[in-house]
Parts: structure tokens; C-alpha cells; sequence
């Protein structure tokens, strides 16, 4: 039996269920066409040249009535066999088929096998520090109605897995046919693109759904496994992975995000915290019903019968009273705050710790140990504010701020003034008692918006946000005058700020600015020995290519390591990934694993961005095992780093980002073609069109392609799946190195150093992924004759590189050794070949022939761009 039996039967059993659906609502003939066009696809993916072109005929010859039907259960089905997946590897029948199936076992056993030490495996998990920060870029195509059914269609087929009763069988069976019906009757199309408030609830709706639950028996499970090692499990108060969240709080770029709306985010953040506990408190006062209590809780309570269901009852009406209030504060610009409000953590922890100590002290730990020690837990990891905000802003909108204010007092403009004026300026500010501005200076809009954002920050403290982000900073007066703006607006806690470092030529720049920030003293004595730096991996990739940008970023690492453990400071890097290749995703284990030594040292901040958040904690046990993978990696890359690259490593791997970078930038930049061409090849323009997220999908509506954002940059390039972004260079520079007899240094970088290795990997993946035949269909019926020759040579170079790496990892099979992700992709590609040659169709009609084009049209093409996002999972 294969290891993927049973997926392929979940696979097997939703497409059957959702064929029923079509024939049931649409009638034999629909569902007759819909499976001749699956038959063709599969048989022309086995190299029947006359099944493809038979299978493009029946496509192209789809009326307009059949059309929307055909896309939609093509792209339904793509979205069932996503989550058979997502379940498949957190099941039973899975296990076997997955690497790392019990990530955080291996890695203990893995430790003791090389001998680490009690002492630093007690002390590497003591300081283990992994904050994931939420963040909605416009890749998430799937709507939160029909996330939620999906949701319930994987409780399903876990439930199926049981040994059911036949009663059950038909139950569980019809519950499933139920809600696939109801998603095929839900329009998976958006009317409207989402406001950054509806963003931010997609956040909570994540942390409700599957987080809430995820976390607390995700560190049961660690605790479970450190105890035959250790002899102890963690902390009660152990927080080793924390959330955080951009949505609400990223304005770079995004005109819609204003201070109003950062301060509705705080407070449903709040609100939703205060909704969530107040529920678990409802299930503890149900279960503690014992009537034994210690005298620190009973010096609470009184007299009362049953004690710790007086306490919880008493609290959980304080935090209903706080969570009517913050319902009525954002009705409202300004609520004056009550003092009888729950607010703050240790207000929330008081009670629930003294239950728990109560219960130790009666000798009832294995109750303790239960429910409550959950709420407990999810207390010091989500607390009142449920996820800490960041807030993220470029640097030009702060200098902008001094500009106006500094002609507004006569002294110049501050945008002229050179680094030293800007630097004596901001240091003489900070250091002053007075405040900077006076009150009867009437800033323009934009001004006054950064400074409300300050206020706004300044107003919500610690506990409810992270860290401000600086995108585009270059120099130290960068995040000076962010610190003075902060200061200004009447901050009372220490907000780390982090300079954002994202094209190549910031990245090289990064270790020169951060040395010269921590060369002065009023900023070494503020940051109090921690700095936090944030390296940016879409522009990069975006600016040079993949594997120029890749060793940027490491070198850049490097560096400021050295720089800060010089300096004495601890340095926690936040790592900008993607979720596709070209922006730094990949598998978060060998990602982590492939960084510089030392560089996990100070923790770990990563965002997770847009659909990878449901892919990774979208169920959870799926989140469950996600937080046990990250925690593993961090853990391994601390206790057995990767080795410091050898001097003959670091020179080839120098010239390989040269040469890639020249060759990446030869035709982004420099081919007189390359702009038509990527326009009329890829679906980029209609993208816009596409309600995707809330932000625009260009910072500059009339530039071109160095204006447009690097997620739809990325994704267009997803959609005729020449993947370019996340290859072309790459594999001309692994020529020129071959070319040169250097084929064996390759091949002991890629057995020895994880960072090389990774990069191979990557490309391996991209290369699967990536489909030259497609590609040309889109250029056949889409691109103007002149710019053919442009197609083919990027197809061809793809083609040269593809069989360049087999012949260099010694292959004949692409992602040979990594079974389950070939799977993966194989198991896709019949149901979203359709939508390929679909699209192609759409696009034509909507550019060739606009008077034919009606709303049904303009769906299916929509359908056809989220059906093929979701084939391809990581698409932005």
C-alpha cells in the first residue's frame, strides 16, 4: 500500500462529494465536461501531445455559460486537496509519510547522540525566544467564510479516520457533502478588497480557530519531552513562541492604514482577548468545583462554598464589564478609560495563579495540571492584548515630519541638512526636558498623521505593541528621529526600533549603519544592550535575484552579529519571508538551519504573510506541529550551528551573486523587452483588478516594474508558472563556476555548509514547480510576435538550468529525496493545468475582445487566478 494511500482516498472522497454537488446543481452534462477535461489533463501530464492539444480545444471552446462552472470546480477542488494535505500531515495514516513527524523528539535525541550537554540544553530552551508576527499581504485569495468550512470539512475527515458505527459513517459522510455544497453556493471571490480592520480580524479569527488551543498543548508536548532529558519540563511562565501582528499597523505604502484605524485594531485586539478568556473562565468555574482551598485564596474569597468558582465567576464578570467597554471605545474617537477595568496582564495571571497555587497546596496537582495550567499558558503568550502590534513606517514620512517643522521655525530644512546636522539636531532633542513641538504649530495631514500614530502608540503601552518598524532606512538618523518622535508623543516604555534593510544595496550598507548607531552613547545607553534589526527579503530578492539577494542577506547577518557581540548587545534579527522562494520562504526548518552562526543567539522574530498563515496554522494540529518545527530548528541552530564558511566558500559564493546579480538585472532591468513582455505573459495588470488585500499593489500607480510591489511582482510570475523571480541568474552562475573547473568546491559547499545546501534545494523545488510548456501557451496566445524571442530565452535558460543542477546534485529526478513535497506538487498539477489553459482563454477574450467581456467573465478569470494560487500554495 502506498504511503500516500490515504490521501490520495481523502483526495478521492472530496472530489467525489464535490462532483455530486455539480451534478446535483448543475446538471449530468456539466459534471460530464468537468471530467472529460480532468481525464485529458491527467493523460496530457503523462506526455500525450494529442490529449493536450484536445484538452486545450475542449477548453477554448467552452461557452460562456460553462465557463464560470468549469473554473469554479477546478479551483473548488485544488482548495479540498489543499487541506486533505494540511490534514494528511498531522494524521495518523500521515506519519509515515512526512519528514520530521515528531520534530522535537528527534532534535533531543539528536542532541544526546552528540553528546550536549544537560546544562545547555536546559539553558538553550530557557532562552528560547520565537516571535511570529502575522501580517496580511495581499496573497491570502481564499475568503474567511470559506476558510471556516474548510476548517469543519478536516474535523470531518479526521472524525472518518475513527472506527465509526455505519450510523456515524452516514452522519460524519453527510455533514461533509453538506458543507461542500455550502461552499460551492459561496462566492470565493470578494466583492470589495478588505479593509486593514477586516484584515486584523482574520488575524484574530486564526488565534480563535486553532492558536488558542495549539499553544498551550504544543508546550504541554515540549514540556512532555524535556522531562526524560532535563528532569523538569518548562517554566510555568515559559513563553517560547509569541504572536505579533502587522495587520492594523503596517502603513508603508498603504494610505489606508491611518492612526484611527491602528487604535480600532488595539482595542478589538483587546476586546477579542477579553471575549476568549471569558470564556475559558466560564469552563474553569464548571471544573473547579472542589471546595479545598489554601489561606492566600481563601483570605479572597471569604467564606464561600465553593471557592474557586467564586473567584473566576467574580473575575469573569470584571473582564465582561472591560469587554462592554472597549465595545463602546470603538464606537468612539476618545472614551475617557475607567480604573475598574481588567487592562493589564498581571491583573488577568492574579487569579489564575492563585488557583493554581491553591490546588498544589491541596495536594490536587493533577487538577492544576489540567485546563487551568492551559489558561495559564495562553495567558503569558497572547495576555489582554491577544497580539502585540507592530507598527511599520518609511523613513521619508519621519524626515518629511522634521522638514515642515524645522522651516517652520526658521532653521533650514531639515530634509537638506547632511547625517552630522541631522544627527545634532535629533541628540540636542532627545536630550532635552521640553517638548519639541509647540502647541500652536497646525502640521499638514500627512505630518499630523505620523504624529497621531506616535500618540496613539504612546497612549497603548508595552503590553499591547512590539516593535516600529523603519522600511528604507539607511542611516542612524533614521532611527533617531523615530525614538524623538516617540519621545515627543510621551512614550513611557522603551520600544525596540528596527531599521528594515531590504535591496541589496541597504543590506550592504546594514553592518556600517548599525555600527555607527551603537558608536553613540545616548543611543547605547536608551536601548539598554538590545537591538533589534530586520532584514528584508522581497525587495532583495525583488532588486537583484534569488541567490544575489540570498547572500546579501547572510553576509549582512554575519556582520551585524559580529558588530553587536563587539558592542555587547544582544541582537534579535526579524526575518521578512515570504511565503514563495523568491521572497525568502521555503521550509521554515532548513531556512532556519541555513543562517550564520550565532545569529539565533538573541531570538528569533519572522513573519508569517498571507496564505501561509492557514497552511501553517490554518488547524490545529497543523499549527501544533508548525510551533514544534520552529522551535526545533532554533533549538538545533543554537546547540549545533552551521560552520563558519571557509574563505574558498565565501569567494565563490561572492562570485556566484555577482554574476547571478548581473545576469538577474540584464534582463529585469536592462532588456528593452522585458517590461511588455512580463505584461503581456503574465496576468499582472488584471491582478490589480483582483480584491486581494488592502493594500495597493504598487507604491507608485505610474511606475513600472521597480515600483511594483514584490508580492504581485512575484505572484504574476506564480500564475504562467515561469517562476521567474526565484531562478533566473542563479542557474548562469553555477555555469560560469562550472565553466571554470569548480565543480568540486561546489560540491563540498553544498555536503558542509547548510546555506548553500538550502539554496540548492530551493531552486530544486522552483524548478518542479516552474512548467516551460505552460509558460509558452500563455506566450503563443498572448504575447505580440516581436516580443517572442524574449519567451523562449528565458524558457531555454530555464531548461539549461534545470539540467545543470541535476547534473550537479547527481540526479535524474527533480526533489528525488524529498518525496512527500514532489507528492505534493504532482497531485496538483492535473486540476490546475485547466485553470492555466482557462485563464490564458480569459485573458485574451478581456484583452483582445472587451466588448464580449460580462461580469461572468470577469469572475471566472478571478476564479482562475485564486484556483492557481491555491495550486501552486505558496504563491506570493
Amino acid at each position: 500500500m502506498s504511503q500516500y494511500a490515504a490521501l490520495r482516498a481523502n483526495v478521492g472522497l472530496l472530489g467525489t462529494q464535490l462532483g455530486d454537488t455539480i451534478r446535483n446543481q448543475l446538471g449530468d452534462a456539466v459534471l460530464e465536461r468537468i471530467e472529460q477535461i480532468r481525464a485529458l489533463a491527467k493523460e496530457a501530464r503523462q506526455g500525450t501531445e494529442l490529449q493536450d492539444q484536445q484538452l486545450k480545444q475542449v477548453l477554448a471552446s467552452l461557452t460562456d455559460q460553462e465557463i464560470l462552472p468549469v473554473a469554479r470546480a477546478f479551483a473548488q477542488f485544488l482548495n479540498l486537496a489543499n487541506l486533505a494535505e494540511q490534514h494528511h500531515t498531522i494524521s495518523k495514516a500521515g506519519r509515515a509519510s512526512i519528514e520530521k513527524p515528531e520534530p522535537v523528539a528527534e532534535l533531543l535525541q539528536l542532541l544526546q547522540d552528540k553528546e550536549i550537554s544537560k546544562n545547555r540544553i536546559e539553558q538553550a530552551v530557557a532562552d528560547l525566544s520565537i516571535e511570529l508576527v502575522l501580517t496580511a499581504h495581499p496573497t491570502e485569495v481564499t475568503r474567511r467564510t470559506l476558510i471556516h468550512k474548510l476548517t469543519e470539512i478536516a474535523a470531518c475527515l479526521a472524525e472518518l479516520e475513527q472506527d465509526l458505527l455505519p450510523l456515524q459513517q452516514q452522519k460524519t459522510e453527510n455533514r461533509l457533502y453538506q458543507l461542500i455544497t455550502q461552499a460551492w453556493h459561496t462566492n470565493e471571490i470578494r466583492e470589495q478588497r478588505p479593509t486593514p480592520v477586516d484584515e486584523a480580524k482574520s488575524g484574530f479569527a486564526v488565534i480563535e480557530t486553532s492558536l488558542w488551543d495549539a499553544v498551550p498543548e504544543f508546550i504541554r508536548e515540549l514540556d512532555t519531552a524535556l522531562i526524560p532529558v532535563l528532569g523538569h519540563g518548562l517554566a510555568l511562565d515559559a513563553t517560547p513562541i509569541r504572536f505579533s501582528s502587522w495587520m492594523g499597523g503596517d502603513r508603508d505604502g498603504n494610505p489606508f492604514v491611518t492612526a484611527k484605524v491602528t487604535r480600532q485594531v488595539l482595542l478589538l485586539s483587546r476586546w477579542k482577548a477579553a471575549d476568549l478568556f471569558s470564556r475559558d473562565l466560564d469552563v474553569l468555574a464548571n471544573e473547579l468545583s472542589m471546595d479545598q482551598v489554601n489561606d492566600a485564596l481563601r483570605a479572597v474569597v471569604g467564606d464561600a462554598s465553593e471557592p474557586y468558582r467564586k473567584l473566576l465567576k467574580d473575575f469573569r464578570h470584571k473582564l465582561l464589564h472591560t469587554r462592554d467597554w472597549l465595545t463602546e471605545a470603538l464606537k468612539h474617537d476618545r472614551l475617557q478609560r475607567p480604573d475598574d477595568l481588567i487592562w493589564h496582564n498581571e491583573q488577568l495571571l492574579e487569579p489564575l495563579l492563585l488557583c493554581y497555587q491553591s490546588l498544589l497546596d491541596c495536594k490536587m496537582q493533577v487538577v492544576a495540571e489540567g485546563l487551568l495550567k492551559d489558561t495559564i499558558r495562553r495567558a503569558y503568550a497572547f495576555g489582554l492584548t491577544l497580539l502585540k502590534l507592530d507598527v511599520r513606517q518609511e523613513s521619508g514620512r519621519h524626515t518629511a515630519v522634521f522638514s515642515e517643522f524645522t522651516r517652520y521655525l526658521g532653521i533650514g530644512d531639515y530634509a537638506d541638512w547632511d547625517e552630522p546636522a541631522r544627527q545634532a539636531f535629533l541628540l540636542n532633542e532627545l536630550s532635552s526636558k521640553r517638548p519639541l513641538f509647540p502647541r500652536n504649530w497646525q502640521p499638514s495631514p500627512d505630518v499630523k498623521e505620523v504624529l497621531d500614530t506616535c500618540d496613539i502608540v504612546a497612549r497603548h503601552g508595552a503590553e499591547a505593541l512590539s516593535t516600529y518598524v523603519i522600511s528604507m532606512a539607511g542611516k542612524p538618523s533614521d532611527v533617531l528621529a523615530v525614538q524623538l518622535l516617540l519621545k515627543d508623543a510621551g512614550i513611557s516604555f522603551p520600544m525596540p526600533v528596527a531599521p528594515l534593510f531590504e535591496t541589496l544595496a541597504d543590506l550592504t550598507n546594514a553592518p556600517e549603519c548599525i555600527s555607527k548607531l551603537l558608536a553613540i552613547d545616548w543611543y547605547r545607553g536608551y536601548i539598554n544592550g538590545r537591538q533589534e534589526v530586520m532584514i528584508g527579503y522581497s525587495d532583495s530578492a525583488k532588486d537583484a535575484g534569488a541567490f544575489a539577494a540570498a547572500w546579501a542577506q547572510y553576509s549582512a547577518q554575519e556582520a551585524l552579529v559580529a558588530i553587536c557581540q563587539q558592542a555587547k548587545v544582544q541582537l534579535t534579527l526579524f526575518h521578512g519571508r515570504g511565503g514563495t522562494i523568491g521572497r525568502g520562504g521555503g521550509p521554515a526548518h532548513a531556512a532556519i538551519l541555513s543562517q550564520p552562526p550565532g545569529s539565533l543567539a538573541g531570538g528569533l522574530r519572522v513573519t508569517e504573510q498571507g496564505e501561509m498563515i492557514r497552511f501553517k496554522f490554518g488547524l490545529t494540529g497543523l499549527a501544533k506541529r508548525s510551533l514544534a518545527l520552529y522551535a526545533s530548528a532554533v533549538l538545533e541552530g543554537v546547540l549545533l550551528p552551521p560552520p563558519v564558511p571557509e574563505q574558498s566558500w565565501r569567494e565563490l559564493m561572492q562570485q556566484l551573486a555577482t554574476v547571478s546579480c548581473e545576469a538577474y538585472r540584464a534582463v529585469v532591468r536592462h532588456h528593452p523587452d522585458f517590461v511588455p513582455y512580463f505584461r503581456a505573459a503574465t496576468p499582472e495588470l488584471e491582478l490589480g483588478q483582483l480584491p486581494l488585500g488592502s493594500r495597493p499593489p504598487k507604491r507608485n500607480p505610474n511606475g513600472g516594474v521597480e515600483s511594483l510591489r514584490a508580492i504581485p511582482w512575484i505572484f504574476a510570475w506564480s500564475q504562467n508558472r515561469l517562476m521567474l523571480p526565484a531562478w533566473l541568474g542563479a542557474g548562469s552562475a553555477l555555469a560560469v563556476v562550472v565553466e571554470q573547473g569548480k565543480t568540486e568546491l561546489l560540491a563540498q559547499m553544498r555536503a558542509k555548509w547548510p546555506f548553500f545546501a538550502t539554496r540548492l534545494s530551493m531552486l530544486e523545488m522552483v524548478y518542479l514547480k516552474a512548467d516551460a510548456e505552460i509558460a509558452a501557451y500563455y506566450d503563443e496566445k498572448l504575447v505580440p510576435e516581436a516580443l517572442l524571442p524574449l519567451g523562449q530565452q528565458l524558457r531555454d535558460q530555464l531548461a539549461a538550468d534545470t539540467a545543470l543542477l541535476l547534473k550537479l546534485i547527481q540526479s535524474d529526478t527533480l526533489m528525488a529525496k524529498e518525496a512527500w513535497i514532489r507528492e505534493s506538487i504532482m497531485l496538483r498539477n492535473t486540476y490546475v493545468d485547466p485553470l492555466h489553459i482557462l485563464q490564458v482563454e480569459l485573458l485574451n477574450r478581456v484583452r483582445h475582445e472587451p466588448e464580449t467581456v460580462n461580469d461572468s467573465i470577469k469572475r471566472a478569470l478571478m476564479v482562475t487566478i485564486a484556483g492557481i494560487a491555491a495550486g501552486m500554495r505558496n504563491s506570493g
